[in-house]
Protein backbone atom coordinates (compact mmCIF):
# COMPACT_ATOMS: atom_id res chain seq x y z
CA UNK A 1 0.00 0.00 0.00
CA UNK A 2 1.11 3.55 -0.55
CA UNK A 3 0.89 6.79 1.37
CA UNK A 4 0.85 10.39 0.32
CA UNK A 5 2.78 13.09 2.12
CA UNK A 6 1.48 16.14 3.87
CA UNK A 7 -0.27 18.84 1.89
CA UNK A 8 -0.08 22.45 3.03
CA UNK A 9 -3.39 24.05 2.04
CA UNK A 10 -3.85 27.79 2.25
CA UNK A 11 -7.60 27.79 1.59
CA UNK A 12 -9.61 30.00 -0.71
CA UNK A 13 -11.99 32.87 -0.44
CA UNK A 14 -10.10 34.88 2.19
CA UNK A 15 -12.31 37.51 3.83
CA UNK A 16 -12.04 41.25 3.46
CA UNK A 17 -10.58 43.48 6.18
CA UNK A 18 -13.86 44.13 8.03
CA UNK A 19 -14.76 40.45 7.95
CA UNK A 20 -11.21 39.56 8.98
CA UNK A 21 -11.41 41.88 12.00
CA UNK A 22 -14.66 40.23 13.11
CA UNK A 23 -13.15 36.79 12.66
CA UNK A 24 -10.06 37.74 14.65
CA UNK A 25 -12.33 38.97 17.42
CA UNK A 26 -14.22 35.69 17.28
CA UNK A 27 -10.98 33.71 17.41
CA UNK A 28 -9.93 35.72 20.45
CA UNK A 29 -13.24 34.98 22.15
CA UNK A 30 -12.94 31.26 21.42
CA UNK A 31 -9.35 31.26 22.65
CA UNK A 32 -10.45 33.01 25.81
CA UNK A 33 -13.24 30.51 26.42
CA UNK A 34 -10.90 27.59 25.88
CA UNK A 35 -8.33 29.09 28.23
CA UNK A 36 -11.02 29.60 30.86
CA UNK A 37 -12.15 26.03 30.30
CA UNK A 38 -8.59 24.85 30.91
CA UNK A 39 -8.44 26.72 34.21
CA UNK A 40 -11.77 25.54 35.61
CA UNK A 41 -11.45 23.26 38.64
CA UNK A 42 -11.71 19.54 37.99
CA UNK A 43 -14.72 19.15 40.26
CA UNK A 44 -18.38 18.61 39.37
CA UNK A 45 -19.17 22.33 39.10
CA UNK A 46 -16.06 23.10 37.04
CA UNK A 47 -16.68 20.22 34.66
CA UNK A 48 -20.31 21.22 34.06
CA UNK A 49 -19.23 24.83 33.47
CA UNK A 50 -16.61 23.66 30.97
CA UNK A 51 -19.15 21.57 29.13
CA UNK A 52 -21.44 24.56 28.91
CA UNK A 53 -18.68 26.82 27.58
CA UNK A 54 -17.68 24.45 24.80
CA UNK A 55 -21.32 23.78 23.90
CA UNK A 56 -21.81 27.54 23.56
CA UNK A 57 -18.83 27.83 21.19
CA UNK A 58 -20.05 24.96 19.02
CA UNK A 59 -23.60 26.33 18.89
CA UNK A 60 -22.43 29.84 18.00
CA UNK A 61 -19.91 28.98 15.29
CA UNK A 62 -21.05 25.57 14.02
CA UNK A 63 -24.83 25.17 14.35
CA UNK A 64 -26.73 22.45 12.45
CA UNK A 65 -27.74 23.30 8.90
CA UNK A 66 -31.38 24.30 8.32
CA UNK A 67 -33.57 21.29 7.62
CA UNK A 68 -31.31 18.86 9.49
CA UNK A 69 -33.16 15.82 10.83
CA UNK A 70 -32.02 14.19 14.09
CA UNK A 71 -33.22 10.78 15.27
CA UNK A 72 -32.21 9.49 18.70
CA UNK A 73 -30.85 5.94 18.95
CA UNK A 74 -31.03 3.98 22.21
CA UNK A 75 -30.34 0.30 21.67
CA UNK A 76 -28.44 -2.06 23.95
CA UNK A 77 -24.99 -0.59 24.51
CA UNK A 78 -25.48 2.23 21.98
CA UNK A 79 -26.47 5.79 22.76
CA UNK A 80 -26.34 8.16 19.83
CA UNK A 81 -28.28 9.85 17.07
CA UNK A 82 -28.69 9.75 13.33
CA UNK A 83 -28.05 13.14 11.71
CA UNK A 84 -29.21 13.75 8.15
CA UNK A 85 -28.92 16.95 6.16
CA UNK A 86 -31.98 18.11 4.22
CA UNK A 87 -32.74 15.65 1.42
CA UNK A 88 -30.48 12.87 2.73
CA UNK A 89 -32.20 9.54 3.28
CA UNK A 90 -31.11 6.29 4.90
CA UNK A 91 -29.54 3.78 2.56
CA UNK A 92 -26.93 1.04 2.45
CA UNK A 93 -24.02 3.36 3.34
CA UNK A 94 -23.31 5.61 6.30
CA UNK A 95 -20.70 7.53 8.26
CA UNK A 96 -20.02 6.52 11.87
CA UNK A 97 -18.75 9.64 13.63
CA UNK A 98 -16.92 9.83 16.98
CA UNK A 99 -16.85 13.30 18.53
CA UNK A 100 -13.90 14.80 20.37
CA UNK A 101 -14.02 16.21 23.87
CA UNK A 102 -10.84 15.38 25.72
CA UNK A 103 -13.14 12.56 26.87
CA UNK A 104 -14.89 15.05 29.14
CA UNK A 105 -16.70 18.04 27.62
CA UNK A 106 -18.52 17.34 24.33
CA UNK A 107 -21.42 15.17 23.18
CA UNK A 108 -23.40 14.10 20.15
CA UNK A 109 -25.46 17.28 20.58
CA UNK A 110 -22.44 19.61 20.36
CA UNK A 111 -21.36 17.93 17.12
CA UNK A 112 -24.71 17.94 15.31
CA UNK A 113 -23.61 20.90 13.23
CA UNK A 114 -20.45 19.17 12.03
CA UNK A 115 -22.41 15.97 11.39
CA UNK A 116 -25.03 17.87 9.38
CA UNK A 117 -22.32 19.36 7.16
CA UNK A 118 -20.66 15.99 6.68
CA UNK A 119 -24.06 14.58 5.74
CA UNK A 120 -24.61 17.36 3.20
CA UNK A 121 -21.23 17.09 1.46
CA UNK A 122 -21.28 13.27 1.33
CA UNK A 123 -25.02 12.69 0.84
CA UNK A 124 -24.87 10.10 3.64
CA UNK A 125 -26.56 9.76 7.02
CA UNK A 126 -24.19 10.20 9.97
CA UNK A 127 -24.48 8.15 13.15
CA UNK A 128 -23.05 10.18 16.04
CA UNK A 129 -22.12 7.99 18.98
CA UNK A 130 -22.84 9.61 22.35
CA UNK A 131 -20.24 7.77 24.41
CA UNK A 132 -20.01 8.08 28.18
CA UNK A 133 -17.79 10.88 29.47
CA UNK A 134 -15.15 11.11 32.19
CA UNK A 135 -14.72 11.59 35.07
CA UNK A 136 -18.08 9.90 35.69
CA UNK A 137 -17.03 7.06 33.36
CA UNK A 138 -13.24 6.53 33.17
CA UNK A 139 -11.19 4.40 30.79
CA UNK A 140 -12.18 2.27 28.92
CA UNK A 141 -15.87 3.35 28.97
CA UNK A 142 -15.63 5.60 25.88
CA UNK A 143 -13.75 2.97 23.85
CA UNK A 144 -16.26 0.30 24.88
CA UNK A 145 -19.17 2.51 23.77
CA UNK A 146 -17.53 3.26 20.43
CA UNK A 147 -16.96 -0.45 19.78
CA UNK A 148 -20.58 -1.18 20.76
CA UNK A 149 -21.80 1.40 18.24
CA UNK A 150 -19.77 -0.16 15.43
CA UNK A 151 -21.09 -3.63 16.29
CA UNK A 152 -24.62 -2.23 16.35
CA UNK A 153 -24.26 -0.96 12.80
CA UNK A 154 -22.99 -4.34 11.59
CA UNK A 155 -25.79 -6.13 13.42
CA UNK A 156 -28.39 -3.83 11.86
CA UNK A 157 -27.66 -4.57 8.24
CA UNK A 158 -24.66 -2.40 7.37
CA UNK A 159 -21.69 -4.10 5.77
CA UNK A 160 -18.31 -2.94 7.05
CA UNK A 161 -17.23 -1.92 3.54
CA UNK A 162 -20.25 0.41 3.32
CA UNK A 163 -19.18 2.36 6.41
CA UNK A 164 -16.62 5.12 6.86
CA UNK A 165 -15.54 6.11 10.36
CA UNK A 166 -14.76 9.72 11.25
CA UNK A 167 -13.54 11.40 14.40
CA UNK A 168 -11.98 14.56 15.77
CA UNK A 169 -9.43 15.08 18.53
CA UNK A 170 -10.06 12.39 21.19
CA UNK A 171 -12.52 10.87 18.71
CA UNK A 172 -9.56 10.28 16.40
CA UNK A 173 -7.86 8.23 19.11
CA UNK A 174 -11.05 6.24 19.64
CA UNK A 175 -11.41 5.64 15.88
CA UNK A 176 -7.84 4.37 15.53
CA UNK A 177 -8.19 2.25 18.67
CA UNK A 178 -11.31 0.66 17.16
CA UNK A 179 -9.72 -0.30 13.83
CA UNK A 180 -6.56 -1.55 15.57
CA UNK A 181 -8.76 -3.80 17.71
CA UNK A 182 -10.57 -4.95 14.56
CA UNK A 183 -7.19 -5.89 13.08
CA UNK A 184 -6.22 -7.83 16.22
CA UNK A 185 -9.49 -9.75 16.43
CA UNK A 186 -10.14 -10.22 12.71
CA UNK A 187 -13.33 -8.13 12.78
CA UNK A 188 -14.35 -6.59 9.43
CA UNK A 189 -12.87 -3.17 8.75
CA UNK A 190 -14.71 -0.10 7.49
CA UNK A 191 -13.95 1.28 4.05
CA UNK A 192 -11.85 4.07 5.53
CA UNK A 193 -11.22 6.39 8.48
CA UNK A 194 -10.94 10.18 8.40
CA UNK A 195 -9.72 12.22 11.35
CA UNK A 196 -9.62 15.91 12.19
CA UNK A 197 -6.81 16.96 14.58
CA UNK A 198 -6.50 13.43 15.99
CA UNK A 199 -5.15 12.83 19.47
CA UNK A 200 -2.83 9.85 19.16
CA UNK A 201 -0.90 9.85 22.45
CA UNK A 202 -3.06 10.06 25.59
CA UNK A 203 0.04 10.76 27.70
CA UNK A 204 0.18 14.10 25.80
CA UNK A 205 3.95 13.68 25.33
CA UNK A 206 3.79 14.44 21.61
CA UNK A 207 1.49 17.42 22.22
CA UNK A 208 3.83 18.86 24.85
CA UNK A 209 6.79 18.49 22.49
CA UNK A 210 4.83 20.36 19.82
CA UNK A 211 3.86 23.06 22.35
CA UNK A 212 7.50 23.61 23.26
CA UNK A 213 8.34 24.16 19.61
CA UNK A 214 5.33 26.37 18.92
CA UNK A 215 2.81 27.05 21.72
CA UNK A 216 -0.86 26.71 20.76
CA UNK A 217 -2.89 29.48 22.45
CA UNK A 218 -6.20 27.89 21.43
CA UNK A 219 -5.73 24.40 22.87
CA UNK A 220 -2.50 24.19 24.92
CA UNK A 221 -1.16 20.81 25.93
CA UNK A 222 -1.48 21.53 29.65
CA UNK A 223 -5.24 22.06 29.27
CA UNK A 224 -5.58 18.90 27.22
CA UNK A 225 -3.66 16.89 29.80
CA UNK A 226 -6.00 18.02 32.61
CA UNK A 227 -8.99 16.72 30.68
CA UNK A 228 -7.51 13.47 29.40
CA UNK A 229 -6.19 12.51 32.86
CA UNK A 230 -9.78 12.49 34.10
CA UNK A 231 -10.33 9.61 31.67
CA UNK A 232 -7.00 7.76 32.03
CA UNK A 233 -6.48 8.16 35.78
CA UNK A 234 -5.08 4.95 37.27
CA UNK A 235 -3.83 3.63 33.92
CA UNK A 236 -0.15 2.95 33.27
CA UNK A 237 1.42 5.50 30.87
CA UNK A 238 3.01 2.50 29.14
CA UNK A 239 -0.37 1.00 28.20
CA UNK A 240 -0.53 0.37 24.44
CA UNK A 241 -4.15 1.61 24.49
CA UNK A 242 -2.89 5.04 25.61
CA UNK A 243 0.00 5.43 23.16
CA UNK A 244 -1.36 3.82 20.02
CA UNK A 245 1.04 2.16 17.61
CA UNK A 246 0.39 0.66 14.18
CA UNK A 247 2.24 -2.65 13.79
CA UNK A 248 3.88 -3.44 10.47
CA UNK A 249 1.53 -5.20 8.13
CA UNK A 250 -1.58 -4.27 10.13
CA UNK A 251 -4.77 -4.83 8.13
CA UNK A 252 -6.09 -1.28 8.49
CA UNK A 253 -8.32 0.65 6.09
CA UNK A 254 -6.97 3.79 4.36
CA UNK A 255 -6.65 6.84 6.59
CA UNK A 256 -7.21 10.54 5.88
CA UNK A 257 -5.98 13.12 8.39
CA UNK A 258 -6.41 16.90 8.57
CA UNK A 259 -4.90 19.19 11.21
CA UNK A 260 -3.79 22.76 11.63
CA UNK A 261 -0.09 23.14 10.86
CA UNK A 262 0.48 25.03 14.13
CA UNK A 263 -1.85 23.36 16.62
CA UNK A 264 -1.06 21.29 19.71
CA UNK A 265 -1.88 18.01 17.94
CA UNK A 266 0.10 18.69 14.78
CA UNK A 267 2.82 16.40 16.12
CA UNK A 268 0.29 13.63 16.73
CA UNK A 269 -0.98 13.97 13.16
CA UNK A 270 2.53 13.78 11.71
CA UNK A 271 3.42 10.81 13.89
CA UNK A 272 0.26 8.99 12.81
CA UNK A 273 1.12 9.51 9.15
CA UNK A 274 4.71 8.33 9.71
CA UNK A 275 3.59 5.21 11.61
CA UNK A 276 1.06 4.36 8.92
CA UNK A 277 3.64 4.72 6.14
CA UNK A 278 6.12 2.52 8.02
CA UNK A 279 3.42 -0.11 8.57
CA UNK A 280 2.34 -0.13 4.93
CA UNK A 281 -1.03 1.53 5.57
CA UNK A 282 -2.26 4.16 3.13
CA UNK A 283 -2.51 7.52 4.92
CA UNK A 284 -3.00 11.00 3.51
CA UNK A 285 -2.13 13.96 5.76
CA UNK A 286 -3.21 17.54 5.14
CA UNK A 287 -1.79 20.31 7.31
CA UNK A 288 -3.73 23.57 7.00
CA UNK A 289 -1.61 26.59 8.02
CA UNK A 290 -3.03 29.35 10.19
CA UNK A 291 -6.12 27.41 11.32
CA UNK A 292 -7.26 26.22 14.75
CA UNK A 293 -7.91 22.88 16.45
CA UNK A 294 -10.78 21.06 14.69
CA UNK A 295 -11.55 24.13 12.58
CA UNK A 296 -13.83 21.96 10.43
CA UNK A 297 -16.47 22.18 13.19
CA UNK A 298 -16.57 26.01 13.22
CA UNK A 299 -17.56 27.18 9.71
CA UNK A 300 -18.94 30.54 10.87
CA UNK A 301 -15.54 31.29 12.37
CA UNK A 302 -13.19 29.63 9.87
CA UNK A 303 -14.27 29.85 6.20
CA UNK A 304 -11.83 27.10 5.25
CA UNK A 305 -13.99 24.61 7.14
CA UNK A 306 -16.09 24.18 3.99
CA UNK A 307 -13.24 23.32 1.62
CA UNK A 308 -11.73 21.02 4.25
CA UNK A 309 -14.99 19.10 4.61
CA UNK A 310 -15.27 18.78 0.84
CA UNK A 311 -11.78 17.23 0.82
CA UNK A 312 -12.93 14.79 3.50
CA UNK A 313 -16.02 14.01 1.41
CA UNK A 314 -13.77 13.19 -1.56
CA UNK A 315 -11.95 10.69 0.65
CA UNK A 316 -15.24 9.15 1.83
CA UNK A 317 -16.45 8.64 -1.73
CA UNK A 318 -13.11 7.21 -2.86
CA UNK A 319 -12.89 4.85 0.13
CA UNK A 320 -16.42 3.51 -0.43
CA UNK A 321 -15.82 3.11 -4.16
CA UNK A 322 -12.54 1.25 -3.63
CA UNK A 323 -14.07 -1.00 -0.96
CA UNK A 324 -16.86 -1.92 -3.42
CA UNK A 325 -14.30 -2.75 -6.12
CA UNK A 326 -12.28 -4.93 -3.72
CA UNK A 327 -15.43 -6.81 -2.70
CA UNK A 328 -16.39 -7.46 -6.34
CA UNK A 329 -12.88 -8.72 -7.13
CA UNK A 330 -12.79 -11.03 -4.13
Amino acid sequence: MTSTGSVATSGTGMPGSASLRSQLAAVASVAGLRQVNGLLPANRAGIWAGRGLIAAVMAAFGPPLPGTRVTAVRSGGLRGEWVRAAGVEHGDRAIYYIHGSGYVVCSARTHRGLASRLSKVTGLPVLLVDYRLAPEHPFPAAADDVAAGYRWLLEHGYRAGDLVIGGDSAGGHLALDLVLDNARTGAPQPAGVFMFSPLLDLTLTLAEQQDRRRPDPMAPARAGRRLVELYTRGQSPASPRLRLAIPRGAALPPLFVQASAEEMLCGDARHLRDMAVAAGVRCELELWPGRIHVFQALPLLVPEAGPALRRAADFVRSALRNASVREQVS
